[in-house]
Formats: C-alpha cells, sequence, structure tokens
C-alpha cells in the first residue's frame, strides 16, 4: 500500500510568522532558535530546521475532533515555513494504535491504514509525545 507523510498547512500558521517575541508570547508561542541540528523539527516543512533558524514552539490542536481522543501538543513550526497539503474527510476516531521502532514504520503504516474506516494516522513521538505529522493513503 502507498502511503504519504503530511506536514501541517503553513496557512494555519502564517499570522504568526514575523511576529516580535512579545507578540507571539501574547499568543502562547514561544520563539526558539534551532541551535543544533535535527533537534527542531518543522510540522509544516517535515525537515529539521537547520541551525540557526527561528522557530515557533506551541500548542497545536491536530486532533479536533469532538470525541474522547480530541488532543493536542506541542510542535515546533519554523518561521516563514511554506508547504501546504489538503486534508481528506476525517471522522476523529482512534481505530487502533501501535508504538514502534522508526525503522518499522513503513509497515505499521500499511497496516494501521489497512484498517477498515481508518482515514489517517497520526504519528507522535514516544518519547515525549509530540505531534510528528499526519499519515494518509498516496
Amino acid at each position: 500500500m502507498a502511503f504519504r507523510v503530511v506536514g501541517l498547512p503553513s496557512s494555519l500558521f502564517e499570522s504568526l510568522y514575523g511576529l516580535s517575541e512579545k507578540g507571539l508570547a501574547e499568543r502562547g508561542v514561544e520563539v526558539k532558535i534551532a541551535d543544533e541540528p535535527n533537534a527542531f523539527p518543522c510540522r509544516v516543512t517535515l525537515r529539521d530546521a537547520p541551525p540557526g533558524a527561528r522557530m515557533l514552539l506551541m500548542n497545536f490542536e491536530h486532533q479536533p475532533a469532538e470525541t474522547p481522543y480530541r488532543s493536542r501538543h506541542a510542535i515546533f513550526v519554523e518561521d516563514g515555513a511554506k508547504e501546504v497539503h489538503p486534508g481528506v474527510n476525517e471522522a476523529g476516531q482512534m481505530l487502533d494504535a501501535a508504538v514502534v521502532n522508526g525503522r518499522e514504520a513503513a509497515p505499521a503504516f500499511e497496516r494501521l491504514l489497512a484498517v477498515p474506516g481508518a482515514a489517517y494516522l497520526h504519528v507522535h513521538n514516544a518519547g515525549r509525545g509530540c505531534y510528528a505529522a499526519r499519515v494518509e493513503r498516496a
């Protein structure tokens, strides 16, 4: 089964781009400067930001459905990030779950997307529970 990992739409964050630290703080957003490689994953571009990049750290509701699985967590977005992927039909219910090593992700994605009624997956990092990305059929 083919699948794709989908970043968050940049349109959700454009109103934050370029704001002062004070203006961002008023919105509950912290500014962090990427100070090492592979440590600041942008959830729009799905790439690690390069050292020196201005990152916006915020709480994001990635599962807004009015169900017991409604969920939000911390994410990084690089200031000015551009890359948009449209969503698809969503019901917002959790049908299954798995915890796997990153090298085992592809088979887990295929198995979970094969669950009857599964429209998409939300991937989280186990260590800190941070939202990583959405996975959907390609």
